[in-house]
């Protein structure tokens, strides 16, 4: 762990965070209980149509619940867990929605000789980042950083943006009064790199229609 300190996870913060979480969970969920409706109401009849509706928010649905539990909780640190858990995982969460696709050798150096504490909870939280900073779509590439010991994380396609206030949350520099859902998550991104030993740092390359979000220790 570091020595650094991680700025404070308060009750407030929490709660945005549970709120955030229920949220990206609520239309999945909603929707598996409408396929079950769907059939109800309709009978034999919808049976393809109400499965396929089930099956595929089922597969939202754990997704990001697999996403949450590797980027905020405990089974994260898990030294067993390697970058390609986090490249499928992420995988499973971009496949629902269809927009962004990610570019990148899990077996490939990815600027550590030797993964730090948490590393993979702490790259799927970058990635998880990163799929923010793509409205429009686009491609999350992961690579070494050029010239020196950590991993750089780019989030490429049209409309790429870091929005208002995700570099000061990202910093540990955002009053937890100025903290809202949309921000919660850079926020707790910098409390785990704090309490890690990461540092974290992202800006927005515009010639190039990319965010490079940057992975260090």
């Amino acid at each position: 762990m570091s020595d650094k300190k991680a700025p404070a996870l308060d009750a407030s913060v929490m709660e945005m965070l549970a709120s955030r979480i229920c949220h990206d969970l609520i239309s999945p969920v909603g929707a598996i209980n409408n396929g079950v409706e769907f059939l109800e109401d309709m009978g034999a009849d919808s049976l393809d149509d109400a499965l396929e509706l089930i099956k595929h928010s089922a597969q939202q649905a754990a997704a990001r619940l697999q996403a949450f539990s590797l980027a905020y909780g405990a089974g994260g640190r898990d030294t067993s867990m390697e970058p390609k858990d986090v490249q499928e995982i992420m995988g499973n969460l971009l496949r629902g929605e269809g927009k962004i696709r990610q570019a990148w050798d899990p077996h490939a150096d990815l600027g550590f000789h030797k993964n730090p504490p948490a590393y993979c909870k702490m790259l799927m939280a970058a990635l998880m980042l990163a799929h923010e900073c793509l409205p429009k779509g686009g491609f999350i590439f992961v690579d070494p950083i050029e010239g020196g010991e950590g991993t750089l994380i780019v989030a490429e396609g049209e409309g790429a943006v870091l929005r208002e206030g995700v570099l000061d949350a990202l910093h540990g520099d955002l009053a937890v009064d100025d903290i809202d859902p949309r921000l919660v998550h850079p926020y707790a991104l910098s409390a785990l790199g704090a309490y890690y030993g990461y540092v974290l740092d992202a800006k927005v390359v515009e010639d190039k229609k990319r965010v490079e979000i940057t992975l260090t220790t």
